[in-house]
């Protein structure tokens, strides 16, 4: 059955190369994660893709249909440009709190509980990172969250079919401006964040653990309900992670896509919503369309 599938998209594309248009089939519902970017002009149709930034290995595999987009497309665009050197071997540095330390942020008694916790839980001592920001320490505890030991990211693998197919790597942002996201949220709010998440660290990892099946189940609503659910979020800094970004990329996207045909692949919490890139794509005239993106 899967050579049949992947059968019949081989021939859509040869049957559309003469007028070099690439044709997908839709999905049913709003249920995927792939969507076709087209109208307003456009010559070739985008394509945008929901990604989770961190999954177990095994659990990252690629539809042939997405497949298939990516390589379709002439550019690859991630939230940050991940070829650029500048923003991966000069993450450490945007890592640190800009006048302030963890001390400034606990009293004694919370330090050291925070202190404790990541030694014993991720054998790593806090003085040499008395420094980092409260929300990268909290990124730390996902894989610990996770059922396996050999974590890998969404677009870490999609960047290798992308350098593979010699495609151009791009970004939306640069790992100064994600910085400034995270100095912008008070890092006590940040700290006191992080606390909560030490305190109900197995109430987090249910949490976690739902919000990866609805990814890989590709429930959409149930993911955008989870991401939303005020028991771990009370999305006051919403406006800072999301929407202010979404509108942003939709704004470099208007100069981009006349241009040429690119293949987006960025969080799914950006995808959906009334902020979401879908909607914000469409009311500025773009037709956006769901694309069957089942693995078989």
């Amino acid at each position: 059955m899967r050579v049949i599938y992947l059968l019949a998209i081989t021939l859509v594309i040869q049957s559309c190369a003469a007028q070099n248009i690439l044709k997908l089939p839709v999905n049913k519902d709003n249920n995927t994660l792939l969507w076709e970017v087209s109208g307003k002009g456009l010559k070739q149709p985008s394509y945008l893709f929901g990604t989770f930034h961190i999954l177990c290995k095994d659990d990252i595999q690629f539809s042939a249909n997405l497949q298939t987009a990516l390589k379709a497309s002439n550019q690859v665009y991630f939230e940050m440009d991940l070829d650029d050197p500048k923003n991966t071997l000069g993450g450490m540095f945007f890592m640190n709190m800009k006048d302030k330390t963890l001390a400034d942020l606990y009293t004694v008694e919370e330090l050291q509980k925070v202190t404790k916790f990541y030694k014993d839980s991720l054998k790593m001592n806090l003085s040499y990172f008395n420094k980092m920001k409260p929300m990268m320490l909290a990124a730390l505890l996902y894989p610990r969250m996770m059922p396996c030991k050999t974590p890998s990211g969404i677009e870490i693998e999609l960047m290798t079919i992308a350098k593979k197919e010699k495609k151009e790597i791009l970004g939306f942002e640069t790992i100064e401006f994600q910085s400034s996201i995270f100095d912008s949220i008070p890092y006590g709010v940040q700290a006191k964040d992080l606390l909560k998440n030490i305190d109900s660290l197995n109430k987090y990892k249910v949490y976690f653990n739902k919000m990866v099946q609805t990814y890989k189940n590709q429930q959409t609503d149930s993911l955008v309900a989870i991401v939303n659910d005020k028991t771990f979020s009370d999305g006051e800094n919403n406006d800072a992670l999301l929407k202010n970004r979404n509108l942003n990329w939709v704004k470099q996207l208007n100069t981009i896509l006349p241009k040429t045909n690119i293949f987006m692949a960025v969080g799914a919490a950006h995808l959906f919503g009334k902020d979401g890139l879908i909607d914000l794509l469409r009311k500025d005239g773009y037709t956006v369309k769901p694309i069957v993106n089942k693995l078989k």
